[in-house]
């Protein structure tokens, strides 16, 4: 190929600023990747003359639909639906589905880039996309969602499949969801196949999926106080959300002998000063799984606990922080205060919840610091073994797929590792989550020539 001219990274931004405007969440990641990247493919003329960053950075479909339904009082109710298919270099499409108010194009685009590199840094042959709606499912009737899952289904069904585009849950998108919109697939195409995952143990699902991206969150985590000879046992941590990847992340750290101090919702947070012990993470669970109540509701409960309404749980001094909750919840500000506070170690269960500027401020002060894209991926991992159990009509126990996510947890902070090394043993682990993400995909187009 010709060697052409190779414009520098604030040219590339603007340019991405430029094709997608008002898309501030995607243009945020495609920074966020492309300042690790530039370095990286410096001096490798293969990555330029391809335009490989730039393609990746533009998704291979971004399909929207109307998702019409009906209320429990007769009323039509119309939201917008979306599913972005951003590249499938490595393995067919795999990613989220999102159901929450503050889904827009912009976030699902800036998800699915996201889960391309993640996808890529489990091993697992997978590509990146997302999907979802604007659709809130909280104060839903069950008869509500069901309608609303299949109409959603109806449209979506023409666009994914087991070797094309494997959706699975996020936000707002659980195990109910999951059984209506895989029931709505399986009447329309009148085929059972693995185009889901997280469905529930009784029609395919995986064990240990549940607990895959809490969990790995917290391998992670653990790897990385590994890696300088220290450990998880006696230290506290703040930890933000409620749902399925903070409860599961706390247990976690509960079991490797950590104190858990915060959880939080959209509402605020609670602090326990005397810890959040396994008994009252299963308290929460039952909480917001089958009460689908509040976080405020814990300070009933259990005395001792405070309740922060319409803050965020960052200022809480502790050794070990997980933002388990959503992008863009911990700024240059909050990830300041943390430092100050003696905060060691950061691993994030949610997708891009630091700001650039927190993840600037954990930079420079060189603390651990495990990326969404690496320290997540745990969950991604189990759906892509899910994949593979469903190919196989088998169905692996809970001790061998434990071993697996352990394994793979510990193979991802090996990549990250390898691309990350910094001088004085410091381990930048954003630029190697990234670079060793970026590298697999990248080689993979090029083999496609121009497609």
């Amino acid at each position: 190929m010709a060697v052409t001219d190779h414009v520098d990274l604030d040219t590339f931004i603007e340019g991405v600023k430029r094709r997608n405007p008002g898309q501030p969440e995607f243009v945020q990641a495609v920074h966020e990747v492309a300042q690790d990247i530039y370095e990286f493919i410096g001096d490798k003329e293969q990555y330029h003359s391809a335009q490989i960053l730039r393609r990746i950075a533009e998704p291979d479909r971004v399909v929207s639909f109307r998702v019409c339904w009906e209320d429990d009082n007769h009323n039509i109710r119309v939201q917008r639906g979306w599913r972005v298919q951003n590249n499938n270099a490595i393995g067919p499409y795999k990613g989220g589905i999102r159901f929450h108010p503050s889904v827009t194009e912009s976030v699902l685009k800036f998800l699915a880039f996201e889960q391309t590199f993640k996808n890529s840094l489990t091993g697992l042959p997978m590509g990146g996309g997302k999907g979802g709606s604007n659709f809130n499912p909280k104060g839903k009737s069950d008869a509500e969602v069901m309608r609303f899952c299949q109409s959603f289904m109806t449209e979506l069904y023409r666009h994914i499949g087991p070797d094309t585009d494997v959706p699975a849950g996020d936000i707002g998108v659980g195990g109910r969801e999951i059984g209506y919109m895989f029931g709505q697939y399986k009447r329309i195409t009148n085929r059972w196949e693995g185009v889901l995952t997280g469905k529930g143990i009784e029609y395919g699902g995986s064990q240990m999926r549940p607990e895959a991206t809490g969990y790995g969150a917290v391998y992670f985590l653990q790897n990385m106080l590994k890696h300088q000879d220290d450990a998880v046992d006696g230290k506290t941590a703040i930890i933000s959300g409620s749902g399925n990847v903070a409860t599961h992340a706390a247990e976690k750290i509960t079991q490797l002998g950590g104190k858990v101090l915060t959880l939080s919702d959209s509402g605020g947070f609670i602090h326990d000063p005397d810890g959040i012990d396994q008994d009252k993470i299963d308290w929460i669970k039952h909480l917001k799984t089958v009460k689908r109540g509040r976080i405020s509701e814990y300070c009933d409960e259990f005395s001792g606990a405070s309740y922060h309404e319409g803050e965020r749980p960052w200022s809480v001094k502790a050794d070990l922080a997980l933002p388990c909750a959503t992008q863009n919840e911990l700024d240059g500000d909050e990830a300041k205060a943390m430092v100050d506070n003696g905060v060691m170690a950061v691993s994030e269960g949610a997708n891009m919840p630091t700001t650039l500027e927190g993840v600037k401020v954990f930079h420079d002060a060189k603390i651990m610091y495990g990326p969404g894209k690496a320290a997540n991926a745990g969950g991604v991992a189990v759906s892509g073994l899910e994949m593979s159990q469903n190919a196989e009509r088998i169905s692996w126990d809970q001790e061998r797929l434990g071993n697996m996510l352990t394994d793979l947890m510990e193979g991802i902070h090996e990549k990250c590792v390898e691309y990350g090394k910094a001088d004085g043993g410091y381990v930048d682990y954003v630029k190697g989550a990234n670079i060793a993400g970026f590298k697999k995909v990248a080689d993979a187009m090029l083999a496609y020539g121009v497609v």
